[in-house]
């Protein structure tokens, strides 16, 4: 049975998605952006702003069901510009120290609202 999960420290899902679904023992977090959910705005205009709110949005939805990014076993990060893959990784690296998730990363021909970077998140409950 799914569950769907919604926290007011992540942004609200803007369409017919949510922000986070619960199943089978797994957490399955959207692509999220890097929209700042008390400002409705970009974290910045720097990849690394953008890659570090995207992933404290990542963050804060783990966190309202109680885990941590040390739950994350698979993240997708699609970029912008793939020649932004080193600040990206330099930022995703504080995030994830030790036993690091498994990981996929895509240049893309473009983001929702002109975003430099989007990830998603599966987590192991």
């Amino acid at each position: 049975m799914k569950r769907i999960i919604s926290t007011e420290n992540a942004p609200a899902a803007i369409g017919p998605y949510s922000q986070a679904v619960m199943a089978a023992g797994l957490l399955f977090i959207s692509g999220q952006l890097p929209i700042d959910p008390k400002t409705g705005t970009f974290a910045g205009d720097s990849i690394e702003d953008q890659t570090r709110q995207s992933l404290e949005n990542i963050k804060s939805i783990l966190e309202a069901e109680g885990l941590s990014m040390d739950n994350v076993v698979k993240t997708t990060v699609l970029l912008q510009h793939i020649s932004d893959f080193a600040p990206m990784n330099d930022v995703y690296s504080e995030y994830f120290k030790a036993e690091c998730p498994a990981r996929a990363a895509f240049e893309v021909a473009a983001l929702p609202k002109g975003a430099l970077v989007e990830i998603e998140a599966i987590a192991e409950v």
